[in-house]
Formats: structure tokens, C-alpha cells, sequence
């Protein structure tokens, strides 16, 4: 009798186990990313992309980060994701070009003219229609593009930029982008490419005497104590991706796919939030003790936009023409339009 009673309440247990671990059962999505607390992308991970997907989804859903490279770089965990390691991953829109070419157009210089309109038209509109295509080009489902320390600006320390004639014969650094190689040289300077760890030492030395870098990470960088004249022609924008590998994604309930895309979505408005901040904590420590912060006026900027149209032509095939024309269009850039049609770019 004692050993029927002892089977029955093995049995009611196992079967109470089984149920409480079903009620409590979660999904872990395991995110790989070079962002940390302490700047953007790292916060606003912690502060909106994780909480809000526990919350919406009740806790049936939950994010496990991973910050500074401890998993994977920004090619390579997008390549972890295709092979299952992980789920989520952050990169650059320009090294989400390992995967294909339709973040391409975030990276073309000039298709923004302030870091409102980049972040009003890629809300709107612009980062849903390419993160479709990149859904079924890339094998991976990006979810929401957002920034990363604004826009480039130059910085150099040799004196006053105001149009590109004064860069003429200065050396100036450049990473191995080729769209940062062929601005630099059309506008007259010497592209030199050169060490991120070592360009402090390299403008203080005067083996590169100028820079073209976001906005705050010149501050964090330190560089404008070396290269005290600024200018403000913006043209490159630091556009970031967050993605999810397309056939974990097309695993999920349409339940859970709402959940993640929620959540996706309260990271990207958070994102901009505090990149936006950061951008401008970084300008105004930047202006308070550098020699000049020149703005160029619309004859200026004309200029400027003038050495940006062979990258537009080398990336030709690489975006949708009358997408970037309708970019461009909304922020009533018609001069700069005109000069891209007249050269064969759009």
C-alpha cells in the first residue's frame, strides 16, 4: 500500500514539475554587440531593449547581452547569428555590408543634411522599407537603424577650413572606407590611412594633421587638444543596424515576433535619445576650448557636397536611385539632386 501511495505522489510531482517549468519556460535571445553601458547603444540596450521585451512579453521572452566584443565583432556576429550561436547582433550599417547592400544608402555622404532629418526620414519611413529588403537579401531581419555619434566632422591642426581649397596638400587620416578615402582626396587633401589607437599621437607628431571623425568621439578621443579648428560639413553619418538572423526570426510565433518588434522599437526611439545627447555633450566640451567651430553657409556647403558625388558614383548599383532621390527630396536638397543627375549618380 505504503509503495502504490509513493508511485501516485512521484507521479502528481513529476507532473506538477512539468507544469510549473511550462508556465515559467522563457526564450533567450542571446545579443552580441561592441556597444557598453556608458555609451549609447550600451544603455539604451539595458535601459529599453531589455526591459521592455521582459515586460511585454511577461517574461516568456528575454534578452542575454553581450558588450564589448566579448563574443564577436560586428561582421562576425552577424555571422554567429546565421549560425545560430547567437540571435541578435548591432553593427554599422557600413559593415552590414558584409551581408548585402540594402543599409547601403544610410552610408552615402550627403544623404542626410542634419541629424534631425537622419533620424525624422529613417523613423518615418526609410529604415522600414530597407530592412525589408535586407530581410530577404542578408538572411538577417534588421529591426530598427539608428545613430551612432551623429555625423563626421573635421577637425585638423594646422588652421581655418572653411571650403575645401583650404584642405589642399594637408595629410589627413582616413580609414579604409572607400567612400571617406575618395571625399578626403576630392577635397584636396592627402588620404592617409592610419591607426585609430595611434591618430592622437599622429596629430600631435604631424604625420596626419587632420581627422574626420564623429562628433563625440573626437572628445572621447581627446583630439581636439591637438587639432583645435573645427568645421561642421557633417556629410558622413554614423548609421547602426540591430538585427535579428532571419531563420531564428521565422521560428518565432507571430506572437513573439510583436514582442521583439516592440521592444526593437523602444530601443531605437531611446537609442536616438541618448545619441543625440551625446553628440552634443561632446560639441559643446569640443567649442568651449578649441581655437574655431566654422559652420559653412549654403554657398559653402555647395561646395562640399561637390567632392561627394564620385562616392555616389562608385556606389552605383548599390541603392535605389529614386529612394535616395526622394531622401534628398525631403529636405529640399534640389541643387545637390540636380548635380547627382547631371553626373550619372542618380
Amino acid at each position: 500500500m505504503k509503495k502504490s501511495f509513493s508511485i501516485k505522489a512521484l507521479a502528481i510531482t513529476a507532473v506538477l514539475l512539468t507544469c510549473t517549468q511550462g508556465a515559467f519556460a522563457e526564450k533567450v535571445l542571446k545579443l552580441g554587440t561592441v556597444g557598453f553601458k556608458g555609451m549609447p547603444i550600451g544603455d539604451a540596450i539595458d535601459q529599453a531593449l531589455i526591459p521592455t521585451l521582459e515586460r511585454v512579453s511577461g517574461g516568456k521572452m528575454k534578452i542575454e547581452p553581450h558588450y564589448r566584443k566579448s563574443l564577436c565583432s560586428e561582421q562576425s556576429c552577424g555571422e554567429q547569428a546565421n549560425q545560430g550561436l547567437i540571435s541578435l547582433w548591432t553593427s554599422s550599417t557600413a559593415n552590414f555590408g558584409n551581408f548585402g547592400t540594402s543599409l547601403a544608402i544610410f552610408d552615402l555622404p550627403f544623404i542626410f543634411k542634419s541629424i534631425e532629418d537622419a533620424d525624422r526620414i529613417s523613423s518615418n519611413w526609410l529604415a522600414k522599407k530597407q530592412c525589408d529588403i535586407a530581410a530577404e537579401e542578408a538572411g538577417h531581419v534588421c529591426l530598427t537603424v539608428y545613430s551612432s555619434g551623429g555625423f563626421r566632422q573635421l577637425g585638423n591642426a594646422k588652421g581655418p577650413i572653411h571650403v575645401p581649397d583650404d584642405m589642399k596638400g594637408i595629410k589627413w587620416r582616413v580609414t579604409k572606407s572607400p567612400i571617406e578615402y575618395t571625399l578626403i582626396k576630392n577635397w584636396g587633401a592627402i588620404p592617409v590611412p592610419y591607426d585609430w589607437a595611434q591618430l592622437y599621437q599622429g596629430l600631435q607628431t604631424g604625420v596626419v594633421s587632420g581627422q574626420y571623425v564623429a562628433t563625440p568621439w573626437q572628445h572621447v578621443a581627446k583630439l581636439h587638444e591637438v587639432a583645435q579648428y573645427f568645421t561642421e560639413v557633417s556629410g558622413v553619418w554614423s548609421g547602426n543596424q540591430l538585427s535579428i538572423d532571419k531563420g531564428q526570426y521565422d521560428k518565432l510565433s507571430a506572437e513573439e515576433r510583436g514582442w521583439l518588434h516592440t521592444a526593437a522599437k523602444a530601443f531605437g526611439d531611446h537609442v536616438q535619445k541618448l545619441d543625440r545627447e551625446w553628440v552634443k555633450a561632446g560639441e559643446t566640451a569640443i567649442k568651449a576650448s578649441i581655437k574655431e567651430w566654422h559652420v559653412p553657409n549654403e554657398e559653402e556647403m555647395k561646395l562640399w557636397r561637390a567632392g561627394a558625388i564620385d562616392a555616389w558614383l562608385n556606389a552605383k548599383g548599390a541603392f535605389d536611385p529614386a529612394v535616395a532621390e526622394r531622401v534628398l527630396e525631403e529636405q529640399g536638397l534640389h541643387d545637390f539632386i540636380a548635380s547627382l543627375k547631371k553626373a550619372g549618380a542618380l
